[in-house]
């Protein structure tokens, strides 16, 4: 008589699937937390796309074109503009090709211009436009023009660059002293807790706006000074979530083991309470950037800000409130600000919940 074996009991597959998610990486989670946000995700691409382009905005916008061949000869005037005379002018002047004379001499046979999409830069002006400025949108310029005129477009690809990368540096610097501040507090404790938590009430009662004011009435104004002016207290706010994170995570037994393999204190913050401290930190990176960005577009506003070279989104926020019958100024920047804000705070919600441990 056979003998009939009991079939192998086998793990369901979504048991296996269950087993494999459990298996990843806190990182590797988090990612995968924050692409289920289709929110965030789609808006943290569009935002790198707005960086990309914004920040190789010459080849993008430029009023000198990208490659040009006249006469026989090859140049690059994005890189290095000829003069008038050697394109077959009579000055010797860096050349202006929206000149008439140069566009008759690149329509002859052979020569041709490679342009960029947006013709216009920052700071160029048509001088041979007929409209009066600022001038509505139109087939030569997209958006108009500002009261210099100035093209409205490149005013924003340009001014969106500065704003973002002066975003990015001052929310490194910021984020890098506050968590510095806050992991002394929050490790050491006691009275060095005590006097540096006394020292930063005292410095958060200084009028951070006077003291702008009084330097930009010394000193040339320049985003380095901005970033070095605004720096000095836009750390606070981050350091008192570090030093609660590290006030928490001081107590736990994996540092007391590190502290009883004899591991130094330098060893201690950096290799495993700093690590386990970084939620709060990165989920406050794009409201940060917000913040920065504000803050330059607020100071660029009152005149305060960047030097009138510089193309900055408050300057043209200042332009528009003294030409309130020129839309096309105010309007534009007006919806990139927004556009900006909005998609940082998406990000930035997506981050909150991808690093929160409480949700699956």
């Amino acid at each position: 008589m056979s003998r009939v074996l009991p079939p192998v009991a086998t793990a369901p597959e979504p048991v296996a699937a269950a087993a494999g998610t459990t298996a990843m990486s806190p990182n590797r989670r988090a990612w995968a937390r924050f692409r289920r946000n289709r929110l965030g995700y789609v808006s943290l691409w569009i935002m790198a796309g707005m960086l990309i382009v914004s920040t190789f905005a010459e080849l993008v916008s430029n009023d000198k074109p990208l490659l040009a061949r006249v006469d026989g000869r090859w140049h690059v005037p994005a890189l290095s503009n000829p003069s008038e005379k050697v394109l077959g002018g009579d000055f010797d002047t860096p050349a202006d090709w929206k000149d008439p004379l140069i566009g008759a001499v690149l329509e002859k046979p052979g020569n041709f211009a490679v342009t960029t999409i947006n013709p216009h830069s920052a700071d160029s002006i048509d001088y041979f436009s007929p409209a009066l400025d600022p001038a509505p949108p139109s087939a030569r310029n997209w958006l108009g023009t500002d009261d210099k005129g100035r093209d409205m477009l490149a005013r924003l690809v340009y001014g969106f660059r500065v704003s973002i990368w002066f975003a990015f540096a001052l929310t490194f610097v910021g984020t890098a002293i506050g968590i510095l501040m806050g992991a002394l507090q929050g490790y050491f404790g006691g009275k060095v807790d005590l006097v540096l938590q006394r020292l930063i009430e005292i410095w958060g009662s200084v009028p951070e706006l006077y003291l702008l004011i009084i330097f930009a009435s010394i000193f040339e104004p320049s985003l380095l000074l901005l970033l070095i002016l605004l720096a000095l207290w836009g750390w606070m706010g981050l350091s008192d979530y570090v030093r609660a994170e590290f006030l928490r995570n001081r107590s736990l037994e994996f540092v007391k083991a590190a502290r009883a393999l004899g591991l130094s204190d330098g060893q201690i913050i950096r290799r495993h309470v700093l690590p386990n401290s970084m939620t709060p930190v990165i989920t406050f990176l794009p409201f940060r950037m917000s913040a920065a960005i504000l803050a330059l577009t607020s100071l660029d506003f009152l005149g305060l800000g960047v030097p009138a070279s510089v193309p900055s989104l408050g300057e043209l926020l200042r332009i528009g409130k003294e030409n309130l019958d020129s839309w096309w100024v105010i309007v534009p920047t007006f919806i990139v600000l927004v556009a900006t804000m909005l998609l940082l705070t998406f990000i930035g919600d997506a981050l909150r919940d991808a690093f929160d441990t409480r949700k699956s």
